[in-house]
This record gives C-alpha cells, structure tokens and sequence, in this order.
C-alpha cells in the first residue's frame, strides 16, 4: 500500500482525510460539488495510515447522508479494471465499510452494490462480511452459489474453500448455505468447515519453535534464525528462556546481552528485565551504543516498559540523552513518572513535534502523559498535534489532553469534536463540550438518537441530555 498523501489541515480535503469533525462542518457549508469530490477523493483513496486502529467509515457515511450523496464514483471504483489486477484490501475495503454503514441507514443502492461487488468483485470476503451484519437471510442465500462458483471443484479450489470457510470474519452466510439441500451448496459448505477445523487442530498438535527441552544457546540460535528471515522472534524466546535458564546459566546469558549476536542480545536484554536482574539497566546503556540498529530499538523497548522504582529513576538521569534511549525515557516518564517530572515530559513532548512532526509515533505516550500530568504549559503544542496530526487516534489522545489542561477546549476543540471519525473522541466531547452553543445541544440529541452509535457515546451523551442530568 502506498503512503497516503495528506493535503493541508486548513483545506476542506485536508479536514476530511484528517477525520476531524470541521471537516463535516465545513462540508456541509461548501458547494455540495466541492463537497462530494472531496468525499469521494477520500473513500477512493484510503487516507488512514493504519486502518487498524482509525476509523473513517462511519464519519463518511454520515457525510453522505448528509450530502444526499451519490454512490457512482465508489460504483466505478469497486468495478474498474483494476480491481482484478489489485486485489488488496486497501484498495477497497474503505469503500465497501462505507457502503456498510450506509446500507444500515436504509440506503438500498448501498445494500444492491454490496451484493453486485459480493458476487463480482475481488474483494469479495470484505463485501460478504459487511453483508452479514445488515442483509436479510433471502439476500444472503441468493449469493451462495455465484460465491461458490469462484472455488474450482478440484482439490486446490476445495482447499482454497476450506480456508474462506475458516477465515471469515463474520460466519453468518456460511452457516446459512450449511443448511441449503441442495448438495453443490450445503454439503459442499459442511465439507469444507470440517476441513477448516481439522487443519486448525492439526496445527495446534504440530507446534514449531523452541520447547522446554532446549539449551539456553538454542534459544538464542533460534532468535537468530528469525532475525536473520526478517522476523523478530526476541519476545517469545525471552519467555522460553524463562522455561529453560536456571541460576546456573545467568552469567552466559550476560555475556549474550553484551557480545552476542543481534538476536541473542535482544532476548537476554529482554529476559533479565523480565526476571528483573540488577544489572539489566546497566546492559541497555551498553546496548544503546551498538552500531546495530536492531539492538538499538530493542533496548529502548525493553526500557520502555520496565516498570520498577530503579527505572523510574534511571529514565530521569537518561531523559536529556540525544539518542534513542533518551527519547524511551521521556515516554517512559510519561507514562509512569510524578508531578515532578512535568518538565522533563513537557521538553520530550516539544522535541518530539519540533524534531520529528506531528505524526511521530513517540507522541502517543508522550501526549497521554501531558494529560495524566495536567501539563498546563503543554496546552499550546497539544492544540498543534490536534490541528496537524493526519492520525485520527492521535488526535483523540490530544483531544483527551487538552480536556484535561485546556481551559477553552470545552468551547473550543470539543465542539468540532463531535463529528469526529472516532468514537473515543465523540465521547470526550461529549462529555465536555459546552452546551451553550446551538450546535452542541442538537448534535448530542442526533447521537442519541443515531442507532449506528457507539454505546459509549451514548452513555456520555445521556449524561449530559438524559432525565438526571443538568439542564442543557
């Protein structure tokens, strides 16, 4: 997938790939061809730099509603040749979310190109889940066999069936073709779920990588094994080292920590901050001087979630070291250090956003911590992270923050909140977004009343419009 190209916060399109609630506002306001293009623009091309943990679809779902939108340009997108040359979910899977949520809210064109894409479409898995929370039974049994029909019925297509059967995120359609008479369905569907299940067990009774058995140097060879394949296997062989190190083996694990290869020293540095060895702070100094980049990271992780006294303490003295254990130790401050440390996380914080952007994953816990602190002084760059950041769950940490050292944010940023993409951050505003505005008192009844809404929202919004809440 490549990178998404975010456009300026202060422009109409730069608002809606942010998620943030002025977007809608300033849509809805702006000629409405303005306004679609820049809708469309942002479903066809999936803003998010992760989808895991940012949410979109719901917030333009909404704005179509709103819009009265059209649903062509997605109609021509899910259909473009392309789609068979791209399968990837990231060409689609933003488009057919939206679609979702739409159907939900009754939109019948919605609900008949979810099914055109579900029989026709590359991306046809996505488009079967999203059916299977709001199609009706009639619906989905018509898309059994043209589904079926894309499994050759050789053994390569009924294994390829099998692991569809297997993976689907949402069993519903599968359980209902299981119960169709006809044989090239329902037999068809109970054989390949049997066949799922079987390799799943049969995984489960054929476990690969290290046992009790092995040697503490087999650990460390097999950590290296994966290192050098590209995968980081330091944490499961620091828990197998738990297994298979005794008292006796300390030393040798030491000497891992300072002289062995990169995937030796990673799982002794992490198994003696978990066993809590006295020397392990002194061990990741050392090995944040190493010319290997992979070592480096690891000991800045391993401090990072060390939770002791002693690394409290040890991240004050580190705080102010340019390098990458002097950055762990700003965050590690945040999250667990005192009032007394307000200003050592504050000079974290502005580095963070003056030396590596708005976006720097180092913030998140950065910004929490600015929070949980109640860093007043921080207030004027959280507002920054806020206005810049293209992560919406970075945002809702700011907006968390602000609400907690921001005077103004209750009638300020807190308004806007309430159209925001993400849930968390509807509920922050929802709880502290002054009433006094118009806007406020109207959006929070609408979100009572939306069935697409979280329950959490919810439960915010009725404590501030419900029978025993205060006047609005």
């Amino acid at each position: 997938m490549f990178e998404p190209v975010i456009a300026p916060s202060g422009t109409l399109l730069g608002l809606l790939q942010r998620g943030r609630g002025d977007g809608t506002l300033h849509a809805l306001t702006a000629p409405r061809s303005e306004a679609l293009s820049a809708l469309d623009h942002c479903v066809l091309h999936d803003p998010r730099h992760d989808w895991q943990v940012e949410n979109r679809s719901l917030y333009y779902a909404r704005l179509y509603l709103d819009l009265n939108g059209g649903l062509g340009a997605i109609e021509r997108h899910l259909f473009d040749p392309d789609d068979m040359l791209d399968p990837d979910d990231s060409r689609t899977g933003l488009a057919l979310s939206v679609l979702g949520h739409l159907a939900s809210y009754d939109r019948l064109d919605a609900l008949r190109l979810l099914r055109s894409y579900a029989e026709h479409g590359a991306n046809w898995a996505w488009a079967l889940d999203e059916l299977a929370l709001r199609d009706d039974d009639a619906g989905l049994r018509a898309l059994a066999a043209p589904v079926l029909a894309r499994f050759s019925a050789d053994a390569e297509g009924e294994a390829a069936l099998a692991v569809a059967v297997r993976d689907a995120f949402e069993p519903r359609p599968w359980r209902l073709w299981a119960d169709d008479p006809r044989p090239e369905i329902g037999a068809r569907v109970r054989a390949a779920a049997e066949r799922g299940s079987f390799d799943r067990w049969q995984r489960q009774m054929e476990p690969a990588g290290p046992r009790p058995g092995w040697s503490v140097q087999a650990v460390f060879d097999w950590a290296q094994e994966g290192l050098d394949r590209g995968a980081a296997l330091h944490v499961p062989a620091a828990r197998c080292l738990t297994a298979v190190a005794g008292p006796e083996d300390r030393a040798e694990i030491v000497r891992a920590a300072r002289h062995g290869t990169d995937g030796a020293r990673g799982t002794a540095l992490r198994y003696l901050a978990d066993v809590h060895d006295p020397d392990v702070l002194d061990l990741l100094e050392e090995a944040a001087q190493s010319p290997s980049r992979a070592v480096v990271d690891i000991a800045a992780e391993t401090f990072e979630r060390m939770r002791s006294v002693a690394a409290v303490d040890r991240a004050r003295q580190w705080a102010g070291r340019p390098d990458a254990l002097g950055a762990a130790a700003g965050r590690v401050l945040a999250c667990r250090g005192g009032a007394q440390d307000s200003q050592l996380v504050l000079t974290a914080l502005r580095e963070a956003v003056r030396g590596e952007g708005p976006d720097a994953p180092t913030l998140w816990p950065l910004v929490d911590g600015a929070g949980r602190l109640g860093i007043g002084c921080a207030a004027p760059v959280l507002r920054h992270v806020y206005r810049e950041t293209a992560s919406s769950h970075l945002r809702g940490r700011a907006a968390r923050a602000l609400a907690a050292t921001d005077p103004s944010f209750a009638a300020g940023f807190a308004v806007e909140c309430l159209w925001d993409c993400e849930e968390s951050t509807r509920e922050v505003a929802a709880r502290h977004a002054e009433t006094g505005d118009a806007r406020v008192v109207n959006r929070l009844r609408r979100l009572a009343a939306d069935p697409a809404e979280e329950d959490d929202v919810q439960s915010a919004v009725r404590s501030r419009i419900g029978p025993d809440a205060p006047a609005v």
